[in-house]
């Protein structure tokens, strides 16, 4: 009979490594093309939906932040300029850290409410809530 330190060992070597990993949240990454003069984001909604948020907010945000004219086509974000992937890349970041991520338990269990006027970050997690600077 083996010792539980080894039934242990083995199980975990048997765990694939997406499960190894301590994170259970991944920021994600924006995959699109350029066409001509504009920059086509295929996975816009989808990005969206993985941080659950509005898709009105964070194209408000995506716009602001990047400069530029811009629409959702369908599934897809269309911007009126050339951008690169790793400005948009960035710039999603920057939209979860101030909008997404919890700042007491880091974690990502938020929802974004309105109480009278002021936008309320309320996490779920920690049951914290924060003032969100209205910068949109």
């Amino acid at each position: 009979m083996e010792s539980y330190e080894n039934l242990l060992k083995q199980a975990y070597e048997g765990l694939p490594e997406k499960t190894k990993e301590k994170t259970r949240f991944e920021i994600p990454k924006a995959i699109g093309h350029i066409q001509g003069n504009k920059t086509v984001i295929s996975n816009f909604v989808a990005i969206a939906s993985m941080l659950r948020r509005d898709q009105k907010h964070l194209l408000k945000y995506l716009l602001r932040e990047l400069a530029t004219p811009g629409s959702i086509d369908g599934q897809r974000l269309v911007l009126g300029r050339k951008v690169s992937p790793s400005l948009i890349n960035s710039k999603i970041n920057q939209y979860v850290e101030e909008f997404v991520i919890c700042p007491e338990c880091k974690k990502p269990d938020t929802e974004i409410k309105k109480e009278e006027r002021v936008l309320i970050l309320k996490c779920h997690a920690c049951g914290a809530k924060h003032t969100i600077k209205t910068r949109i």
